[in-house]
């Protein structure tokens, strides 16, 4: 078992400049986001955790010697971009590999590893956490048929406006792969027209559309979609902690 933790980000609305930090690195309750990410990863040996990086990537890496850094380029966008960069490190593996956010405190242990097992119980080549919450947040949707099987996963921006007001299932952002369908499907993602970004959410679309198993492990706990983009965020998610 082996993960990637995308940590490359700026955190522009978190007034990173002024803090000095990258977004991964803020600190909630007096610890770094990061660091909650890498007690809900635990149960991996620190020896597979490759955490992708790029602003400020010094106050990580000095920060935590011992893992695995890959330095995100220049010449792409997008969550999809910033796991294709990984793709060397990953060539002679075909076993399960996680990939999370480094920006997401609230995703529990426990929910990775039952994504795991559904995993393994189902033969997936991908598995998604959902959570559902309310309607019209700024996130990514589960776009389902009409018996409940999984579609898509839509952005926010690209929604419909049916989708958009309609759909409170939402994707947390973090993923189970089988590493060489992963990076295979990578491939053949093309950028969004109005973004240029390479989006990670196309990969399940693209595993379906080759017959291979993809599903959704809904949580029960709505909050681990709660990522810190903001201030606001980070005041929530604060909140969140304390209350536990």
């Amino acid at each position: 078992m082996k993960a990637i933790i995308l940590a490359a980000g700026k955190g522009t609305r978190l007034n990173s400049d002024k803090a000095d930090l990258p977004k991964s690195m803020r600190l909630v309750l007096g610890k770094p986001i990061l660091e909650y990410v890498f007690d809900t990863l635990s149960f991996i040996d620190k020896s597979e955790l490759y955490v992708i990086v790029k602003y400020k990537k010094e106050k990580i890496t000095e920060a935590y010697p011992d893992l695995h850094y890959i330095e995100q380029g220049d010449d792409g966008y997008g969550t999809g971009y910033a796991v294709e960069c990984a793709e060397e490190f990953f060539k002679d593996y075909d076993g399960e590999l996680v990939v999370i956010c480094g920006d997401t405190p609230l995703i529990r242990r426990d929910t990775i590893e039952e994504m795991i097992k559904m995993h393994r119980r189902e033969n997936n080549a991908c598995t998604i956490l959902s959570c559902t919450g309310e309607k019209g947040l700024a996130l990514g949707r589960m776009i389902r048929d009409e018996n409940g099987k999984l579609i898509s996963i839509t952005e926010a921006k690209d929604c419909t406006p049916e989708q958009f007001e309609s759909v409170n299932e939402y994707n947390a952002a973090t993923y189970v792969f089988n590493s060489r369908e992963l990076f295979s499907a990578l491939k053949k993602v093309t950028n969004s027209k109005a973004t240029n970004e390479k989006y990670l959410t196309d990969v399940p679309a693209i595993l379906m559309s080759e017959g291979k198993n993809v599903n959704a492990y809904v949580s029960e706990h709505s909050e681990e979609i709660l990522g810190v983009n903001s201030v606001e965020d980070l005041q929530l998610v604060e909140s969140v902690l304390s209350a536990k």
